[in-house]
Protein backbone atom coordinates (compact mmCIF):
# COMPACT_ATOMS: atom_id res chain seq x y z
CA UNK A 1 0.00 0.00 0.00
CA UNK A 2 1.63 3.71 -1.06
CA UNK A 3 2.30 5.68 1.74
CA UNK A 4 0.42 8.78 1.75
CA UNK A 5 2.42 10.62 4.16
CA UNK A 6 3.21 14.24 3.02
CA UNK A 7 6.75 14.64 3.20
CA UNK A 8 9.00 17.64 5.34
CA UNK A 9 8.81 20.11 2.29
CA UNK A 10 5.54 19.50 1.57
CA UNK A 11 3.90 20.25 4.82
CA UNK A 12 6.71 23.44 5.25
CA UNK A 13 5.34 24.86 1.97
CA UNK A 14 1.48 24.65 2.72
CA UNK A 15 0.21 27.92 3.03
CA UNK A 16 -1.08 28.92 6.93
CA UNK A 17 -4.34 31.40 6.29
CA UNK A 18 -3.95 34.50 7.88
CA UNK A 19 -7.02 36.66 10.04
CA UNK A 20 -7.35 39.40 7.39
CA UNK A 21 -9.81 40.77 9.69
CA UNK A 22 -8.10 41.20 13.13
CA UNK A 23 -4.79 41.99 11.87
CA UNK A 24 -6.30 45.02 10.05
CA UNK A 25 -8.37 45.77 13.71
CA UNK A 26 -5.33 45.63 15.33
CA UNK A 27 -3.77 47.94 12.55
CA UNK A 28 -6.67 50.24 12.72
CA UNK A 29 -6.04 50.44 15.96
CA UNK A 30 -2.46 51.13 16.40
CA UNK A 31 -2.31 53.59 13.36
CA UNK A 32 -5.40 55.62 15.23
CA UNK A 33 -4.05 55.92 18.53
CA UNK A 34 -0.60 57.44 16.62
CA UNK A 35 -2.74 59.71 14.71
CA UNK A 36 -4.82 60.74 17.51
CA UNK A 37 -0.97 61.40 19.75
CA UNK A 38 0.20 63.75 16.72
CA UNK A 39 -3.01 65.19 16.27
CA UNK A 40 -2.89 66.14 20.03
CA UNK A 41 0.55 67.82 19.29
CA UNK A 42 -0.48 69.86 16.62
CA UNK A 43 -3.59 71.38 18.38
CA UNK A 44 -1.14 71.95 21.20
CA UNK A 45 1.09 74.21 19.24
CA UNK A 46 -1.28 76.34 17.70
CA UNK A 47 -1.47 80.29 19.09
CA UNK A 48 -5.46 80.22 18.73
CA UNK A 49 -7.59 78.60 21.47
CA UNK A 50 -9.36 75.98 19.97
CA UNK A 51 -10.26 73.87 23.26
CA UNK A 52 -9.23 70.17 23.61
CA UNK A 53 -11.75 68.85 20.97
CA UNK A 54 -9.42 70.80 18.17
CA UNK A 55 -7.30 67.65 18.40
CA UNK A 56 -10.20 65.75 16.85
CA UNK A 57 -12.61 68.54 14.98
CA UNK A 58 -9.55 70.40 13.71
CA UNK A 59 -6.65 68.26 13.67
CA UNK A 60 -8.78 65.21 12.95
CA UNK A 61 -7.20 64.58 9.22
CA UNK A 62 -3.58 64.27 10.38
CA UNK A 63 -1.71 61.05 9.62
CA UNK A 64 1.22 59.68 11.33
CA UNK A 65 3.11 58.90 8.50
CA UNK A 66 2.53 61.87 5.92
CA UNK A 67 1.91 64.68 8.63
CA UNK A 68 -1.60 65.27 6.83
CA UNK A 69 -3.77 68.66 8.28
CA UNK A 70 -0.42 70.92 7.21
CA UNK A 71 -0.54 73.51 9.63
CA UNK A 72 1.59 77.53 9.88
CA UNK A 73 2.48 76.92 13.72
CA UNK A 74 3.36 80.59 12.99
CA UNK A 75 0.03 81.79 12.40
CA UNK A 76 -2.44 78.85 13.22
CA UNK A 77 -3.92 78.56 10.24
CA UNK A 78 -4.26 75.79 7.84
CA UNK A 79 -2.92 75.39 5.03
CA UNK A 80 -5.71 73.23 3.97
CA UNK A 81 -9.55 73.82 3.35
CA UNK A 82 -11.48 72.07 6.41
CA UNK A 83 -13.61 70.06 4.23
CA UNK A 84 -10.26 68.30 3.35
CA UNK A 85 -9.70 67.33 6.78
CA UNK A 86 -11.34 63.54 6.83
CA UNK A 87 -11.32 61.89 10.45
CA UNK A 88 -9.40 58.54 10.48
CA UNK A 89 -7.02 58.92 7.47
CA UNK A 90 -4.69 57.13 9.60
CA UNK A 91 -7.12 54.43 11.05
CA UNK A 92 -7.67 53.86 7.09
CA UNK A 93 -4.46 53.49 5.81
CA UNK A 94 -3.30 51.22 8.59
CA UNK A 95 -6.46 48.94 8.39
CA UNK A 96 -6.56 49.27 4.18
CA UNK A 97 -2.99 48.04 4.21
CA UNK A 98 -3.12 45.02 6.68
CA UNK A 99 -6.53 43.93 5.41
CA UNK A 100 -5.50 43.73 1.80
CA UNK A 101 -2.52 42.43 2.25
CA UNK A 102 -3.45 39.52 4.50
CA UNK A 103 -6.78 38.99 1.85
CA UNK A 104 -4.17 38.63 -1.23
CA UNK A 105 -1.86 36.29 0.87
CA UNK A 106 -4.92 34.22 1.37
CA UNK A 107 -6.47 34.82 -2.01
CA UNK A 108 -3.07 34.11 -3.72
CA UNK A 109 -1.66 31.07 -1.44
CA UNK A 110 1.83 33.20 -1.40
CA UNK A 111 3.93 35.13 0.88
CA UNK A 112 5.73 37.39 -1.52
CA UNK A 113 6.30 41.11 -2.15
CA UNK A 114 2.90 41.79 -3.99
CA UNK A 115 1.13 41.38 -0.96
CA UNK A 116 2.62 44.29 0.36
CA UNK A 117 2.41 46.02 -3.13
CA UNK A 118 -1.37 45.73 -3.01
CA UNK A 119 -1.79 46.27 0.70
CA UNK A 120 0.54 50.01 -0.15
CA UNK A 121 -2.00 50.51 -3.18
CA UNK A 122 -4.91 50.66 -1.12
CA UNK A 123 -2.99 52.51 1.94
CA UNK A 124 -1.99 54.89 -0.92
CA UNK A 125 -5.15 55.35 -1.99
CA UNK A 126 -6.55 56.07 1.79
CA UNK A 127 -4.89 58.99 1.44
CA UNK A 128 -5.50 60.25 -1.65
CA UNK A 129 -9.06 60.36 -0.46
CA UNK A 130 -8.47 63.38 1.60
CA UNK A 131 -7.57 65.36 -1.56
CA UNK A 132 -10.89 64.34 -3.29
CA UNK A 133 -9.08 63.89 -7.11
CA UNK A 134 -8.67 61.21 -8.97
CA UNK A 135 -4.93 61.79 -9.96
CA UNK A 136 -3.93 62.21 -5.92
CA UNK A 137 -5.63 58.81 -5.23
CA UNK A 138 -3.75 57.12 -8.27
CA UNK A 139 -0.61 59.02 -7.61
CA UNK A 140 -0.19 58.16 -3.58
CA UNK A 141 -1.27 54.59 -4.43
CA UNK A 142 1.02 53.57 -7.00
CA UNK A 143 3.94 55.31 -5.02
CA UNK A 144 3.44 53.72 -1.54
CA UNK A 145 2.39 50.20 -3.88
CA UNK A 146 6.04 50.72 -5.23
CA UNK A 147 7.70 51.84 -2.04
CA UNK A 148 6.78 49.36 0.08
CA UNK A 149 6.56 46.45 -2.68
CA UNK A 150 10.41 47.06 -3.50
CA UNK A 151 11.20 47.28 0.61
CA UNK A 152 9.66 43.52 0.49
CA UNK A 153 11.71 42.37 -2.26
CA UNK A 154 14.39 43.26 -1.06
CA UNK A 155 14.09 41.73 1.97
CA UNK A 156 11.77 43.91 4.36
CA UNK A 157 14.69 44.70 7.17
CA UNK A 158 17.08 47.57 7.49
CA UNK A 159 19.28 45.66 9.55
CA UNK A 160 20.30 42.92 7.27
CA UNK A 161 18.77 39.72 5.64
CA UNK A 162 16.17 38.00 6.01
CA UNK A 163 16.76 34.54 8.32
CA UNK A 164 14.75 31.67 6.90
CA UNK A 165 11.76 31.12 9.48
CA UNK A 166 12.34 26.99 8.80
CA UNK A 167 15.69 26.59 9.75
CA UNK A 168 16.21 26.01 13.65
CA UNK A 169 18.69 28.69 15.20
CA UNK A 170 20.36 26.66 16.72
CA UNK A 171 21.44 24.62 14.06
CA UNK A 172 22.27 27.84 11.60
CA UNK A 173 24.23 28.72 14.39
CA UNK A 174 26.60 25.95 15.08
CA UNK A 175 26.59 25.54 11.53
CA UNK A 176 28.14 28.98 11.49
CA UNK A 177 30.60 27.86 13.89
CA UNK A 178 31.64 24.80 12.49
CA UNK A 179 32.00 26.94 8.88
CA UNK A 180 34.36 29.65 10.54
CA UNK A 181 36.12 27.59 13.21
CA UNK A 182 40.25 27.20 12.39
CA UNK A 183 41.94 24.32 13.14
CA UNK A 184 43.63 23.92 16.56
CA UNK A 185 47.06 23.10 14.92
CA UNK A 186 46.82 26.12 13.13
CA UNK A 187 46.43 28.67 15.84
CA UNK A 188 48.54 26.76 18.38
CA UNK A 189 51.57 27.18 15.58
CA UNK A 190 50.78 30.67 15.59
CA UNK A 191 49.63 31.85 19.12
CA UNK A 192 51.10 28.97 20.81
CA UNK A 193 49.75 27.72 24.31
CA UNK A 194 47.99 29.67 27.14
CA UNK A 195 45.69 32.46 27.41
CA UNK A 196 43.10 30.08 27.20
CA UNK A 197 44.06 28.06 24.18
CA UNK A 198 45.34 24.39 24.78
CA UNK A 199 46.23 21.55 22.62
CA UNK A 200 45.49 17.75 23.49
CA UNK A 201 47.95 16.90 26.62
CA UNK A 202 48.59 20.02 27.35
CA UNK A 203 48.48 18.91 31.16
CA UNK A 204 50.68 16.20 31.03
CA UNK A 205 53.28 18.48 29.13
CA UNK A 206 52.92 21.27 31.74
CA UNK A 207 53.35 18.81 34.80
CA UNK A 208 56.58 17.57 32.94
CA UNK A 209 57.95 20.69 32.46
CA UNK A 210 57.69 21.78 36.03
CA UNK A 211 59.11 18.12 37.04
CA UNK A 212 62.40 18.89 34.80
CA UNK A 213 62.49 22.49 35.83
CA UNK A 214 61.75 22.48 39.74
CA UNK A 215 61.13 18.76 40.76
CA UNK A 216 58.01 18.84 41.92
CA UNK A 217 55.59 16.16 40.95
CA UNK A 218 51.81 17.69 39.39
CA UNK A 219 49.53 15.04 39.25
CA UNK A 220 48.05 15.90 35.63
CA UNK A 221 44.45 14.15 36.56
CA UNK A 222 42.49 15.25 39.55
Amino acid sequence: MADHTPSQDHVESIYQPKDAVGSAIKATSVTAAAGAFISTIQNTLTRQNVGAMGAFTRFGGTTATFGGGNMDFATGRSWERRRMQANGTTAAMGGAYEFTKNASANLRQKDDAYNPALGGLMSGAMLGLRFRSAPAVVGYGCMVAVVLGAFSYTGGKLEGYRRDPTVDEVARKEFLRKNRRRPIEGTLEELGEGRGIYGPGYVERRAERIKNAYGIDVPSSA
